[in-house]
């Protein structure tokens, strides 16, 4: 099924794997992922990743997202076959059959989140997340943040120890740890998730239109100094930050037709 990229669903379809692709190979530093990836490339060759077609990665999630934002700048597509822990994003490790494995994969395309910080020193950054951005008190004051949604304030004053924005993907991740929704790829919506909120005592959080711009004021910054982190960049005593979907930046995951993300998503909701 081929999803309409306008729409916001996010795209799946057969990826393919033509004649002379060439596949180059990333691991974790554990051994077991270093073993496999010396046994895969004496059996399917050897390129470097900076040059290969397709790129197989070896290990955790951890290792999955580093090598994403690794190779954002080439949008390669990238296989990951799980030689760590959860593998809530990579495939069954499977040394045989690798070559009809990628030929068969469906390919998903996920947009990244983009944070704009202001910070106490007049300095702007900008970093990208596949999972959240989240941002927490420095010290030990409740943070202050006065939240916005395209430019509306939404909550003028939530007292909290932070706040994230987390994508379908990165819902399983510290979005769920923090009490926010699993998110399926199709929704085309963010989690706008809070980190333990003092005020309002009530309020869980929000789903939020993929394409809205969120802003986080803090509110008392001396007092209550705040930061900011987009995946593992960090950004300390922010101001403001901004929060979207930066749709000219598209990431293609291969997955196994059989237990592709969609499923993966679906299936983690009806976990005990």
């Amino acid at each position: 099924m081929v999803m309409d990229e306008s729409s916001g669903m996010v795209p799946q379809v057969p990826f393919g794997l033509a004649d002379g692709r060439r596949i180059g190979f990333v691991a974790a530093e554990t051994e077991v992922a270093q073993q496999a990836c010396i046994r895969l490339m004496d059996r399917y060759g050897d390129c470097d990743p900076e040059a290969a077609d397709v790129i197989v990665a070896l290990g955790g999630d951890g290792l999955m997202l580093e090598t994403l934002h690794r190779f954002i700048h080439r949008q390669v597509p990238i296989f990951g076959m799980n030689c760590g822990s959860v593998g809530f994003l990579l495939n069954e490790y499977r040394e045989d059959g690798l070559l009809e494995r990628l030929a068969g994969a469906v390919a998903v395309t996920l947009h990244p989140l983009r944070m704009l910080a202001e910070t106490a020193d007049g300095h702007p950054q900008s970093a990208l997340a596949i999972n959240e951005v989240s941002l927490f008190r420095q010290t030990r004051q409740a943070a202050k943040l006065r939240v916005s949604v395209d430019d509306v304030v939404r909550l003028p004053e939530l007292v909290c120890d932070g706040a994230l924005v987390a994508t379908p993907a990165g819902s399983t991740a510290y979005n769920l740890s923090a009490y926010g929704p699993i998110i399926p790829l199709g929704a085309a919506v963010l989690a706008l998730t809070p980190i333990s909120a003092f005020r309002p005592r009530r309020w869980r959080g929000a789903l939020l239109p993929h394409r809205v711009r969120i802003t986080f004021q803090v509110v008392e910054e001396e007092k209550r100094p705040v930061s900011a982190t987009a995946d593992y960049t960090e950004v300390r005593d922010v101001l403001r930050v901004h929060v979207f979907e930066d749709r000219s930046i598209g990431l293609q995951l291969l997955f196994d037709p059989e237990h592709n993300l969609e499923e993966r998503i679906i299936k983690e909701q009806f976990t005990p």
